[in-house]
């Protein structure tokens, strides 16, 4: 069976989706999800277990029907024309879809002889991946043998056989730890600079801050907040000046000038000031002001908002369980009164 991928149109969207909507009996999954992805860009959706991400994935992947709504990939309708579109993308999900009776090795021989490759270019792609994902060493040992993390590499392996214009990758690094994370991490914005557009769903926060070239927010079925990480940390608040003073007798001198030149509340914590940061010439003028008052400075940083409070403050809802990844990352837990 060859499988070959079609060259995708000249659309400037990889994506582009319209009032999806999908229910299960009375719940209603996907709620009238819009998102629109550049063609070459790593997209990101963030939200919570629950919050809609994955059946938004299986209808634009054409493997659940949308109960209304509408969805294109590279300009190709998600319903009637999903034998095309099935030839553009590439789906990862959030558990290993590889046979545990075989070995990685075999894994990777039997999807590559599927996806059409002859037998020596499939020995040269599955040698290939195993050394990209760490493999190699581990390649012929049974998987009942292998670790979550080592299962989570094999699988997004089975993807890129034939690398397609369109990766979704489903929560790709769940369960890795710290090292492997950063590893999958560049192996995605290497496949975005070979060609590909990359949608991604994710709960970890630093994620979505380290990838996303743009990133939708969806709670409840629905795209609450979209735009680069930028924005949205811009649209809950103005980033946070933070001042260390060298002299700690010249922390309370200090604390007035902040609010004199800046305009602005300044908060003292231990031994650090803090002020919001509205106008950043404004941050020129104290420093002169600190300077000719004699005052000196032992450190000075500007802090934006992060993607926890931006998730906190368009949600409306708390971090259920502000519980760190093994990277430190945190991964957002549905909060439900």
């Amino acid at each position: 069976m060859e499988h070959v991928y079609r060259k995708e149109s000249k659309s400037n969207w990889a994506v582009e989706a319209s009032g999806l909507v999908k229910t299960f009996g009375e719940n209603r999954a996907v709620d009238g999800v819009h998102l629109n992805v550049p063609t070459g860009s790593i997209y990101g959706v963030l939200g919570p277990n629950g919050a809609g991400k994955t059946t938004t994935i299986n209808m634009l992947a054409t493997l659940l029907r949308p109960d209304a709504g509408s969805a294109r990939i590279f300009g190709h309708d998600v319903v009637k024309e999903s034998q095309v579109v099935r030839q553009l993308i590439g789906v990862t999900g959030q558990y290993a879809s590889v046979d545990e009776s075989l070995s990685a090795s075999e894994n990777l021989m039997i999807f590559s002889r599927l996806l059409g490759l002859g037998r020596a270019e499939a020995r040269r792609k599955t040698a290939d991946l195993l050394e990209e994902f760490g493999l190699s060493e581990a390649a012929k040992r049974p998987l009942k043998n292998f670790s979550g993390g080592m299962r989570r590499r094999l699988d997004l392996a089975a993807s890129l056989i034939a690398q397609p214009p369109l990766i979704f990758l489903d929560e790709p690094t769940t369960g890795l730890d710290p090292r492997t994370r950063s590893q999958m991490w560049e192996t995605i914005r290497r496949l975005v600079k070979t060609g590909s557009t990359i949608l991604l769903t994710t709960q970890y926060l630093e994620e979505a801050d380290q990838l996303a070239d743009r990133v939708a927010v969806i709670d409840r079925g629905r795209v609450v907040a979209e735009g680069t990480v930028d924005e949205l940390k811009a649209s809950v608040g103005t980033s946070s000046l933070h001042l260390r003073i060298q002299n700690p007798q010249d922390i309370e001198k200090a604390s007035q000038t902040v609010e004199l030149v800046l305009r602005a509340k300044a908060v003292v914590t231990a031994g650090m000031i803090t002020a919001p940061m509205t106008d950043a010439d404004g941050v020129t003028d104290l420093l002169i002001s600190l300077r000719e008052a004699g005052i000196h400075l032992a450190e000075m940083s500007v802090q934006k908002p992060t993607l926890d409070e931006v998730f906190l403050t368009i949600t409306g809802q708390g971090i259920k369980d502000e519980t760190a990844s093994p990277d430190g990352a945190m991964k957002l837990e549905e909060a439900r009164a």
